[in-house]
């Protein structure tokens, strides 16, 4: 029997149109979008107006020449000059080692003391409570009111530092905690430490809080030790509130200004003076606008590299043990 054979293969029906149409925003969705756009336009306008704005003014401050001290002194165009001049500034060298010095031993000590007090207070004990609270105050103190406390606190006459410090024995006379250029940039960090551990270790809580217990229960029950569940589970899990609350303290410590301009005032000398204290001596002691402007956008520049290169270092292996 012969098998006839259609001159024309039956058409295969693509899914491309399907796919296509189905990208494409009916009217209905159309207008829900335009509508969800403007109800977010006056929070967008308020953003670019309260952060972006400011920001293009001061990048614009610095490519000019501009002293208020003197009503005289005509504001001439720098271009570039005033970046050149800050790569040859040994003040603002000094700043940004300040800065990176802080920076470094506040976020670091903090981590790791935030990180003992949430695993003490997040086990269940009598006063846990109380003890939750107890351990906000210093981060619930204004920072002026703290940095006021701790000039009490290392004063050198009768200042608790060095009353305790001669008690243990650790020194023999009583030490010059806010004089001496070799103490006061500890007595900064110290002071920081106190203040704002508080705050990484309400963070961290918060992370741990979102654990499972179940998981650290079936842990136990296959043999593993407390430091086996806190290294396999506990902390991999933490990762990201990690991350998260390291960043927010790297920028809040590259930053720093009110506390060493009320416990130290950036000395002795610039012991203690960081790049935003220097910014805000060059903008509003010299009146030097346009290279206090440069300054400034410098100092935004080193926060915004630091925080990128560190999302990018320790946001990988948060990223990868998600399942990406």
């Amino acid at each position: 029997m012969a098998i006839t054979r259609p001159d024309h293969a039956a058409p295969v029906p693509s899914a491309a149109p399907a796919v296509a149409a189905g990208r494409r925003w009916s009217a209905q969705q159309r207008s829900e979008a335009l509508f969800a756009l403007w109800l977010v336009l006056p929070a967008l306008a308020t953003i670019a107006f309260v952060a972006f704005f400011p920001l293009g003014r001061a990048v614009w401050l610095s490519l000019w020449r501009i002293n208020l001290r003197f009503a005289n002194t005509p504001r001439t165009w720098q271009g570039l000059d005033n970046y050149q001049q800050i790569l040859s500034d040994d003040r603002f060298y000094n700043a940004l080692r300040v800065t990176g010095t802080v920076a470094a031993a506040t976020v670091a000590l903090e981590f790791v003391l935030g990180l003992a007090f949430a695993l003490v207070i997040n086990r269940s004990f009598p006063g846990r409570g109380l003890t939750r609270a107890a351990v906000l105050v210093p981060w619930a103190l204004t920072t002026v009111v703290a940095a006021k406390v701790w000039q009490l606190v290392y004063q050198t006459e009768y200042g608790v530092m060095n009353r305790i410090l001669s008690d243990l024995g650790i020194v023999s006379s009583y030490e010059p905690w806010l004089a001496n250029s070799n103490l006061a940039l500890w007595a900064l960090i110290g002071a920081d430490v106190w203040k704002t551990t508080p705050f990484v270790a309400l963070l961290l809580l918060a992370g741990l809080q979102l654990i499972p217990g179940d998981l650290n229960e079936a842990s136990a029950l296959d043999g593993a030790t407390a430091w086996q569940s806190f290294w396999r589970i506990t902390l991999p899990l933490l990762k990201p509130t990690i991350l998260v609350t390291l960043l927010f303290r790297l920028i809040d410590a590259a930053r720093m200004f009110d506390l060493p301009v009320v416990l130290t005032n950036g000395g002795p000398g610039r012991a203690t003076e960081t790049l935003t204290l220097y910014s805000y001596r060059t903008l509003f002691q010299n009146l030097s606008f346009g290279y206090g402007s440069a300054l400034a956008v410098t100092t935004f520049v080193i926060v915004l590299l630091l925080c990128f290169v560190f999302i990018r270092v320790l946001g990988a292996p948060v990223g990868e043990g998600g399942g990406r």
